[in-house]
């Protein structure tokens, strides 16, 4: 098989889905990252990462979490929560490497690694996702606060109820309970 070929096939059957962008725009993505988004390929093309998170308030936040360090070191790691095509949600963990150093967004490789989906019989509030995703990125109460623009006291009051929802005692059993919903 010609190496062009057999690079082409290796990108579309990698077991984990991946997306070159240029300015938050998809511009190439592979076979699993369509199936994990629930979308079809050419559907994805072109467009604006935007139609895979809830809010544009989301969509930017997610931007200006992953500038600085994209910025400062040409990749940037995070677990995050996408919306599919249908309205249900799947986390990730995402992994970007800039290929640009001048600009970081402007030409970015992507991978995104399926963690789990959100569990069907626990509900998860748009507060309570952002909360788990901080927490999944290691961040502290205090941390996840400043980046949402909360109390710490809000951080924990929602943490609080997650633990209580999902019957753990600590955050260690939280993240690991809700890694198991796959």
């Amino acid at each position: 098989m010609e190496p062009d070929r057999l690079a082409l096939e290796a990108f579309n059957e990698a077991p984990i889905g991946i997306v070159l962008s240029e300015d938050r725009m998809i511009r190439m993505c592979n076979d699993r990252f369509a199936e994990m988004t629930g979308y079809e390929k050419p559907d994805l093309l072109n467009q604006s990462f935007r139609m895979l998170y809830t809010s544009r308030a989301e969509f930017e936040r997610v931007r200006d979490i992953g500038f600085e360090p994209i910025r400062a070191t040409g990749h940037y790691t995070d677990q995050r929560l996408l919306r599919r095509q249908d309205g249900s949600h799947i986390w990730c963990r995402f992994r970007a490497r800039a290929l640009d150093p001048v600009n970081p967004l402007a030409k970015v490789v992507m991978s995104f690694a399926q963690v789990f989906d959100q569990p069907g019989s626990v509900a998860l509030t748009a507060r309570e996702k952002d909360v788990l995703a901080g927490l999944r990125r290691g961040l502290t109460s205090k941390l996840i606060a400043r980046e949402l623009g909360l109390s710490p006291r809000t951080i924990e009051d929602v943490r609080a109820r997650l633990l209580k929802r999902l019957s753990v005692s600590n955050t260690a059993e939280l993240l690991a309970k809700v890694s198991l919903f796959n």
